[in-house]
């Protein structure tokens, strides 16, 4: 599933620390900051800075899913989706940004 895909970082929760799947990124050469799930015997290593950064990044998501219209995928071209998208970014972010008079 990850094959058509090219990136170079992965940060992911405790669930994506299988073997298989970590062996499959770094022989593509990925950066990993995956945490070890606690019953592993010896815990790989993670920076824990990196990771902490994932949370911004789903709490966005979850502000994003407020807006119904974009969650449902009322809009069905990719063009207006995206369009939708740009939107909510940007009220999400006059929202925390800009200060009430």
């Amino acid at each position: 599933m990850l094959a058509p895909f090219h990136f170079d970082a992965v940060i992911a929760d405790k669930g994506y620390s299988s073997d298989p799947l970590r062996e499959l990124l770094t022989a593509k050469q990925v950066e990993l900051f995956i945490p070890s799930r606690r019953y592993r015997k010896q815990p790989r290593g993670y920076d824990r800075l990196r990771y902490k950064k994932r949370n911004i990044v789903e709490r966005f998501i979850n502000r994003i899913k407020w807006y119904r219209r974009n969650f449902t995928r009322n809009e069905k071209l990719a063009r207006r989706f995206m369009a939708f998208l740009h939107l909510a970014s940007t009220l999400i972010w006059l929202e925390r940004n800009v200060n009430d008079p």
